[in-house]
């Protein structure tokens, strides 16, 4: 038995934390919420600049964020080429969810990780983004992604770790689905 200040340490991540965050979460349903926000500001050319708000969990805690995420196009797509491009960070973003259910997942079950790569790739027609063809739509049809991933863990392991983030990584399933975005638009003076 482990005594009360041994950690069970696994990828880096604390596992009776996670333990009690989740049981928590199935004993208060409240306090499984997390209400995430950005505002992106455009900073000229085709450049912009987001700032995260801060992250409210159902339990009424906030955790402030302080930081900036910049967006910006390469040179041959009119921008500057000083930043991610929406597409990248998408993708990106994408990646970064599944890969904190890999870790998570393979810490859980205790298996030490030596690898893990996410590879996204998508192919966009700008004919949809310039509404040149009501017949190409401006997203991707759809994206590949391939999961290189090594450790202590059994190939049975790692493939239940792989269906279990398809069945539970929120970008996951944002992009898998269609996610319903309701607009408002404020035109100021």
């Amino acid at each position: 038995m482990l005594s009360p200040i041994m950690k069970r340490i696994v990828n880096d991540i604390d596992v009776d934390a996670i333990e009690a965050f989740v049981a928590d979460a199935s004993a208060n349903p409240e306090n499984a919420t997390l209400e995430f926000g950005v505002t992106t500001r455009w900073t000229g050319q085709l450049r912009s600049e987001s700032r995260p708000a801060p992250i409210v969990m159902g339990n009424g805690e906030t955790i402030d964020r302080d930081f900036a995420i910049t967006a910006d196009e390469p040179e041959q797509i009119f921008g500057s080429n000083e930043a991610p491009n929406p597409q990248e960070l998408l993708l990106a973003a994408l990646n970064a969810c599944m890969t904190v259910g890999y870790v998570a997942g393979a810490a859980n079950r205790g298996i030490s990780l030596s690898k893990l790569e996410i590879e996204t790739r998508g192919t966009l027609d700008l004919r949809g983004f310039f509404g040149l063809s009501d017949a190409v739509p401006p997203g991707y049809p759809a994206l590949e992604y391939v999961v290189r991933i090594a450790g202590d863990g059994t190939a049975e392991q790692f493939a239940e770790i792989h269906a279990e983030v398809q069945a539970t990584s929120p970008n996951f399933d944002n992009l898998a689905r269609a996610v319903r975005l309701n607009a408002t638009l404020q035109v100021e003076g």
